[in-house]
C-alpha cells in the first residue's frame, strides 16, 4: 500500500491514548468509534492501515460511501486540479465550471427519461437533508402533507427524514409493509408476499375509511440498507410505481447508499426498469467528500426561491471528486463488475451458510451484501418462521472479524445482520480473502464466551 507524503506519523502506542481521549470528549452518540476501536491513520483502496501498525481490509467503506475505495488516484487527482486552479472553494449556490461538470456528468448517468427532464437542487452536504429537501418538493408540488413510507426504511436522522424510517417514535407518516423473502410481515414471502404487500398499499389509499389521505408523496429504498440489506423485490417496485403513477403520487427513490454502481446497475431502480419522479443522492457521489442533491422532474419544480437552502451547497472539491468518480464508474463498467463479484461472493455466503446454522440468510445486490445470523436453538418468531435473530453472536462475529482484520457492519432490525459493502474497485482475490476471513470469525464466533454471555443477559 502506498503511504502518502501527509498521512501523519504516530506511534503505535499513541493509539490507545487516541481512543482514550476520543472516548472523554466526544458526545455519547458516538457509534462505529464504539465497535471499530482503530484510528486510521493511512489508507488506500480496500486498505486501511491504523495508528497501531495493524492493516484492515475495509468493507464499511464509509456506510458505502467510497465507491471507489480510500484515496483512489482520480479522486485525488480531481481535488488537487481544483486546489491548484485557484477557483473558488466555497461558492453558495452559484454557477461554476466545476459544478456545471458534475451536474453534465451525473445526468448522463441518470435513467434516460429522467434525465431528459430533470431539475437539481444542492442541499446540504449530508444525505438526510436530501431526504427534507424531498419532502418539501413534494409537497410544494402536490399542496398535501402526508408520506408514505416503509417498515424498516432508514432514510436519515434530521427530524423529517426520522419520521419516514422505521424506528420513528411518533407516527406522522403512513407505514407501509415493506416485502421480505427471508421475513416476510405476512407469513408467504416469495413473490406471493410481494403481491400481498402491493395489495395491502392499493387497498388502503382507496379505501374512504381507511384514514390516509392522499399523500404528498412515497419514499422508498430499493435496497434497504440500514434495515438489513432487503431488496425491493422488482415486481414490486414496478407495482409502487404504478399505484403512486396512477394516483398522482410522487415517486421518491432514496438512492443514498444504493446509487453509482453498488448493486449491480448505475442506479438501484434501473433492475425494475422503475423510473421515479424524486431521486435523493449522496454518498459516493461526492467521491468521498460531502455532497448531497435531488434530481426530480420538471413539473416538481413549483417551490420559491429559498425554499430550501444551505451554506455548504457549493463544495466545489466534492463537485470535483465526484464528477470524477461518476465517469470513473461509467467508463470502467464497475456496476457491471459489481453484479458480477456479488454474486460470485453471495455464491460462497451461502455456501457457508450450509456449514453454519447460526446463519439464517444470506442477501443482496451487487456489492451490497447482508448475512443475518440467528439463534438456531431458540423456538421460531412464529409457526413455520426462521428463527429470532441473534445480536449478540452477530456482535461476536464483528470483534472476531476485527481481529483478523476485516471492518464490517451490523444492521437490520435487532443489529443481526452483517453487511458488506467493499469498493466497487475489489480485485478476485480481496474478495477471496473478505469470505474466508469472515469464514474464519464465524467459526471463531460460534464457540465465543462473549456470545454466551451476551446471549445470557438478552434472554
Amino acid at each position: 500500500m502506498a503511504v502518502t507524503e501527509s498521512a501523519p506519523e504516530v506511534l503505535p502506542a499513541a493509539h490507545e491514548g487516541i481512543l482514550r481521549r476520543q472516548s472523554l470528549r466526544e458526545s455519547a452518540a458516538r457509534t462505529y468509534a464504539r465497535s471499530l476501536p482503530i484510528v486510521p491513520v493511512r489508507a488506500r483502496g480496500l486498505t486501511i492501515e491504523g495508528a497501531d501498525g495493524r492493516r484492515y481490509l475495509d468493507c464499511l467503506s464509509g456506510a458505502g460511501t467510497l465507491a471507489l475505495g480510500h484515496n483512489h488516484p482520480v479522486v485525488l487527482e480531481a481535488i488537487r486540479k481544483v486546489i491548484d486552479s485557484g477557483a473558488p472553494l466555497h461558492v453558495l449556490d452559484l454557477a461554476t465550471p466545476v459544478k456545471d461538470a458534475f451536474v453534465t456528468e451525473l445526468f448522463a448517468t441518470l435513467p434516460g427519461e429522467l434525465a431528459r427532464d430533470a431539475r437539481i437542487q444542492f442541499c446540504g452536504p449530508a444525505g438526510t437533508d436530501a431526504v427534507e429537501a424531498a419532502f418539501k418538493l413534494v409537497r410544494a408540488a402536490t399542496g398535501r402533507t402526508g408520506l408514505l413510507a416503509f417498515t424498516g426504511a432508514y432514510h436519515g436522522m434530521t427530524a423529517g427524514a426520522l419520521d419516514a424510517s422505521g424506528g420513528a417514535q411518533e407516527v406522522r407518516v403512513t407505514r407501509l409493509p415493506f416485502p421480505q423473502e427471508y421475513r416476510c410481515p405476512f407469513g408467504i414471502g416469495g413473490e406471493r408476499g410481494a403481491e400481498v404487500a402491493a395489495h395491502w398499499t392499493r387497498h388502503l389509499l382507496d379505501d374512504p375509511k381507511g384514514g390516509v389521505p392522499a399523500p404528498a408523496g412515497m419514499i422508498l429504498e430499493p435496497v434497504q440498507g440500514e434495515g438489513g440489506v432487503n431488496p425491493a423485490p422488482d415486481g414490486w417496485l414496478r407495482r409502487m410505481r404504478e399505484i403512486t403513477a396512477d394516483r398522482s403520487i410522487p415517486l421518491i427513490a432514496d438512492e443514498v447508499q444504493t446509487g453509482v454502481g453498488r448493486t449491480g446497475r448505475f442506479w438501484a431502480v434501473e433492475h425494475s426498469g422503475v423510473v421515479p419522479d424524486v431521486m435523493v443522492l449522496s454518498k459516493a457521489i461526492g467521491g468521498s467528500l460531502p455532497l448531497a442533491v435531488i434530481v426530480y422532474r420538471s413539473s416538481l419544480d413549483l417551490w420559491q426561491p429559498g425554499a430550501h437552502a444551505g451554506t455548504f451547497r457549493g463544495n466545489q472539491l466534492a463537485m470535483a471528486a465526484g464528477a470524477a468518480t461518476l465517469a470513473y464508474v461509467r467508463e470502467n463498467g464497475l456496476a457491471e463488475r459489481a453484479a458480477v463479484l456479488g454474486a460470485r461472493m453471495l455464491g460462497r455466503l451461502r455456501e457457508l451458510a450450509a456449514l453454519h446454522r447460526g446463519i439464517g440468510d444470506v442477501r443482496g445486490r451487487g456489492l451490497m451484501i447482508g448475512v443475518e445470523l440467528v439463534d438456531p436453538e431458540a423456538a421460531p418468531d412464529h409457526d413455520g418462521g426462521p428463527p429470532p435473530a441473534d445480536p449478540a453472536f452477530a456482535a461476536a462475529v464483528q470483534q472476531e472479524c476485527l481481529r483478523r482484520g476485516l471492518i464490517v457492519e451490523l444492521g437490520g432490525r435487532h443489529n443481526a445482520v452483517v453487511r458488506l459493502l467493499p469498493p466497487l474497485t475489489l480485485t478476485d482475490e480481496q474478495a477471496t480473502a473478505v469470505v474466508d476471513r469472515l469464514a474464519d470469525a464465524l467459526q471463531a464466533a460460534e464457540g465465543s464466551p462473549h456470545r454466551r454471555a451476551a446471549a445470557g443477559s438478552l434472554r
